[in-house]
């Protein structure tokens, strides 16, 4: 069973390394505004399974470094958390939520009602775009 709690920061350093920047080191993955930023794992009984960060700016959140341990992947874990941090924006305010998603990911991410914005980059050896998601926050915060 997967359960989803708010974590520190430096326990999604590893899932991010292995997952999405193999060739960096773990200090690497230490980002500025990580002391920021509200950082949720998934847990399969004790093992975490999948990490994901998120930054809220007034009424718009993004989230960052979704990565899902590749023994885990393709189980519905990166779905659950996204559904989370999701349904944590709508609790808070958000209007909006977003990411800078990997040319390789837009397929999930459009699954799941978010919408291709045109906005490209490249950065690191990645191809990104932007992505967003409308939401109508919920009455119940």
């Amino acid at each position: 069973m997967i359960s989803i709690e708010q974590i520190t920061p430096e326990l999604t350093w590893h899932l991010r390394r292995d997952v999405l920047y193999p060739s960096m080191k773990l200090f690497e993955m230490e980002m500025d505004e990580d002391t920021y930023g509200m950082h949720f794992g998934a847990f399969n009984d004790v093992k975490l399974a999948g990490v994901v960060s998120l930054f809220q700016t007034g009424t718009d959140f993004q989230f960052r470094k979704l990565a899902v341990d590749p023994e885990f992947q393709h189980k519905g874990i990166g779905r659950s958390l996204l559904n989370y941090i999701t349904d944590h924006a709508q609790k808070n305010g958000g209007t909006r939520i977003w990411c800078n998603a990997r040319d390789t990911a837009t397929g999930f991410y459009l699954k799941d009602g978010f919408v291709l914005t045109g906005e490209k980059y490249s950065k690191n050896g990645f191809n990104y775009e932007i992505m967003e998601k409308t939401l109508t926050p919920s009455s119940d915060h």
